[in-house]
């Protein structure tokens, strides 16, 4: 028996990066995933990639219409669920000063109000005892150059999660946050980072993180798994940083 047998998970952004490799091993562990991502043709792949387990749905968490589509293909396919992994996001790196409403709407629509309502949507159909996990960023405490908007957008879910820790207690429902620190994923390259430049990128990231190199999105889902399954089973409202050490650099 896998750690999350018979449990059926809802992981938004889960076509790429570490929703991806979150999906992949909640399969492995015995949960039916169903992923959510904005482009069809790339959900279409990572299920393909993940298996019979694994069903996708493509929309935008920043549309209030995808979490009523979400909450509707739970309760046909499956009746309930058992995990909500608020995973998708958006980040755009610049001053402050050039920070355009369209930029900051973007973030925060994606971030903070996707995250809010699609949590509020899934939780009548999560079950007692269920999981809900936030992916926030090691922005929210740690400075980083460009990224004030997106920070502050991951300080809010922070402080919903907290908030929904205890609303959410009388039906046994733990909420945690994880919180990654610089990770090899396919965000690199969507940051506007030139290939030819890229590897420079990663490699000055690597020299900030006490562990001298960028984690891995499948060292991230381990953290995920611990936090959503059983092993987890007495911990609610914490954020854990999954970052090589970098907060206390």
């Amino acid at each position: 028996m896998g750690k999350l047998s018979n449990k059926v998970a809802v992981i938004t952004g889960g076509n790429s990066g570490i929703g991806f490799a979150t999906a992949r091993l909640f399969i492995a562990a015995g949960a039916k995933v169903l992923i959510v991502g904005r482009r069809e043709d790339a959900v279409t792949e990572a299920v393909a990639a993940l298996g019979p387990q694994a069903t996708g749905l493509a929309g935008d968490v920043a549309d209030l219409g995808t979490h009523e589509r979400v909450a509707a293909l739970v309760s046909d396919r499956f009746g309930r669920a058992d995990i909500y992994v608020a995973n998708a996001g958006n980040i755009r790196i610049q001053p402050s000063f050039n920070v355009t409403v369209a930029d900051y709407d973007t973030q925060f629509l994606t971030n903070a109000r996707g995250t809010f309502f699609g949590v509020q949507k899934i939780t009548p159909l999560l079950r007692e005892g269920g999981v809900i996990l936030l992916t926030s960023s090691i922005a929210s405490r740690k400075v980083l150059d460009g990224h004030a908007v997106y920070a502050g957008s991951k300080a809010a879910i922070e402080a919903f999660a907290r908030n929904w820790a205890l609303e959410l207690k009388d039906r046994r429902i733990r909420v945690n946050v994880l919180s990654p620190g610089p990770t090899d994923t396919p965000i690199i390259g969507k940051l506007g980072v030139a290939p030819e430049t890229q590897a420079q990128v990663e490699e000055q990231a690597a020299r900030m993180i006490p562990f001298g190199r960028m984690g891995k999105p499948e060292e991230l889902a381990q953290a995920a798994l611990f936090l959503c399954s059983a092993d987890g089973q007495f911990i609610t409202g914490v954020n854990l940083a999954v970052d090589g050490g970098i907060t206390l650099t």
